[in-house]
């Protein structure tokens, strides 16, 4: 029997804000900055600036990036400063997705000198962090720009973070893949381990009709580590495979691929994964896949550097 639950929102037609809005509803990003602030702040909370600064000090500082890039994180910043940082009022330079430049201002932030000393390092870190995902993506997008590719995450992320990181991969110009193992199918190398190439896309479409039966999946994708087991899946029914990809291929395999898709299953969207770099991910995009994922958006992206400038009080 079909599922009965509704089919999962399209996330690719939402923009960067809406699509933040539906991965981080307001009380799973209230939960995220609580449990980064009761790192920082203990029991105890600012020893520091509780010694030096009066509580009747005020002042203002400026977020600034220190390099160009993409930003990302101003949404949770402003909630590190509603809980660290009360009385605190932000104005906002440049949203999130916002290309910036070394010195460019990001945030500014007038209130009580505690508050905001207060939130400091926690604001900076996800800011950091996320900036740096949205950036390298941005560099990987620009660089497969004028081909059919997009360029997608992965479920390589910081454990707790996912959300923030696939919308910070919006920002930088991406296109999120599943979110989970809940919202779609992939069959991995995993999955067949020890199988022919036919058995292997017997048990697929076998397997994909019970999930779909089960499920509202947002795609069903199968990944194919060799032409031949590509070609076993390309054979399936036209619907059975909404994706196949395409495992550690170089680009002369992966446009053999694309030529058995385009002749065999045209409506198959192709995905190129595996070791992907900078150096390399133009060449694959010219191969004619349609997406490339990337861990490395997500585990490796080095943090954009951001600062915060406080003016004496």
């Amino acid at each position: 029997m079909p599922s009965s639950r509704p089919a999962p929102k399209d996330l690719a037609s939402l923009t960067p804000d809406a699509l933040f809005d539906e991965l981080v509803p307001p009380e799973q990003l209230r939960q995220v900055v609580a449990r980064a602030l009761a790192e920082d702040l203990g029991a105890a909370g600012d020893v520091t600036g509780d010694a030096m600064i009066p509580t009747s000090a005020m002042g203002r500082g400026v977020v600034r990036a220190r390099d160009g890039g993409v930003v990302c994180g101003v949404r949770v910043a402003l909630e590190v400063l509603a809980q660290a940082a009360p009385g605190c009022r932000a104005s906002v330079h440049a949203p999130d997705a916002s290309r910036v430049q070394a010195g460019d201002a990001v945030l500014s932030i007038e209130g009580p000198l505690r508050g905001l000393l207060a939130a400091e390092r926690t604001m900076l870190n996800f800011m950091g962090h996320l900036s740096g995902i949205s950036t390298l993506t941005a560099r990987f997008a620009d660089l497969v720009a004028g081909t059919r590719a997009q360029v997608l995450d992965t479920r390589k992320t910081i454990p707790g973070l996912r959300m923030l990181a696939k919308h910070a991969v919006r920002c930088g110009g991406g296109t999120n893949h599943r979110i989970g193992l809940f919202d779609a199918m992939l069959v991995k190398d995993n999955h067949v381990a020890g199988l022919s190439p036919g058995a292997m896309a017997t048990t697929v479409a076998e397997a994909a009709g019970r999930a779909r039966a089960a499920h509202a999946l947002r795609f069903v994708e199968v990944e194919c580590d060799s032409v031949e087991q590509f070609r076993a899946i390309a054979a399936l029914p036209a619907g059975t495979v909404d994706y196949a990809l395409l495992d550690n291929m170089d680009p002369a395999r992966l446009a053999e691929c694309v030529r058995i898709r385009d002749a065999q299953a045209p409506r198959m969207l192709l995905e190129a994964s595996g070791g992907v770099r900078l150096e390399t991910v133009r060449a694959i995009a010219e191969a004619g896949v349609d997406r490339i994922s990337i861990g490395g958006l997500t585990h490796s992206a080095p943090a954009l550097d951001v600062g915060l400038d406080v003016e004496a009080p």
